[in-house]
């Protein structure tokens, strides 16, 4: 069986010949031009149709392609945008957060004015019990700093409660409106004496419990109720809050009424520890 011969063609040879085919067509073209332009006619109607065809592709392929440039320049552009905005707006936070810390600067600066004569320190609360209310929390101080049980602990206008129990660097307080929260506390215009109890549940009505006024007492609604000397644990002096709903006793010996802190304990960031703890003995040489 013999063998195909596979003929092949050098691909210069092909080109040389459609150059030449192009130069004939143009020749013959130019030469018999009057004959030849019912052949160039026929083709035009041929060829316009398919260039228009063309034509219109091309602009709709353009106007899609100008769309998409659009598009996607829109979309950086949105992104950038977007940048801006998330980083003006953490701006805007970062400076809402200085201005709520110069704010309880400010206020602990009026309050430390407010008790000069007390040596004090400032601390972060840092933890808080899972409710409402701050009757128990951890601030960012400890004995390295000095702190020990029993200091007294203020914010707002007054008295927020005492340390309870302090590690090397925090300690626990327990706020003046935990259930097992007393304090003696003195009516700051007529020295009458009471017992200031914490109440969680009446401090969703925003007071705690006074208790053992004595019925001939002069005191009335808004007065003012300071801790007491005569306090084992608290410093004299602190602002506890104001008395309201006053009444008396079935017994008529005794008043009782509600208290609104001085500090707000829905709310504690930073507060003033006083670096001084009251000293027993001498309460005890002064009452002898």
């Amino acid at each position: 069986m013999r063998k195909k011969t596979k003929i092949t063609i050098d691909p210069k040879y092909i080109l040389i010949l459609i150059v030449v085919i192009s130069v004939l067509l143009i020749v013959v073209s130019f030469r018999f031009k009057e004959k030849m332009a019912p052949v160039q006619s026929a083709v035009g109607n041929i060829i316009t149709p398919m260039q228009k065809g063309i034509n219109t592709i091309g602009r709709k392929l353009s106007d899609q392609m100008k769309y998409v440039n659009t598009v996607k320049k829109l979309v950086k552009e949105n992104e950038e945008l977007q940048k801006k905005l998330d980083e003006l707006s953490t701006e805007n936070k970062l400076l809402q957060q200085d201005k709520y810390e110069l704010d309880d600067f400010r206020k602990l600066y009026d309050l430390d004015e407010q008790y000069a004569g007390y040596p004090k320190v400032a601390a972060r609360v840092i933890s808080s019990d899972p409710d409402n209310w701050y009757n128990t929390f951890i601030i960012d101080k400890g004995s390295d700093d000095g702190l020990a049980v029993n200091m007294n602990v203020m914010a707002g206008d007054g008295l927020v409660g005492i340390i309870t129990d302090v590690k090397k660097s925090y300690s626990t307080v327990r706020s003046i409106i935990d259930d097992d929260s007393n304090v003696y506390g003195t009516f700051l215009k007529t020295s009458d004496s009471c017992i200031v109890s914490g109440n969680l549940q009446l401090m969703n009505d925003g007071v705690i419990e006074v208790s053992s006024i004595s019925g001939n007492a002069k005191v009335k609604d808004g007065y003012e109720v300071v801790t007491s000397q005569i306090s084992d644990k608290y410093l004299p002096g602190i602002l506890i809050g104001y008395v309201n709903n006053l009444q008396m006793d079935a017994s008529n010996l005794t008043q009782t009424a509600y208290l609104t802190p001085a500090a707000d304990f829905r709310k504690l960031d930073m507060v003033l520890v006083i670096t001084q703890v009251k000293n027993s003995q001498e309460l005890k040489e002064m009452l002898e």
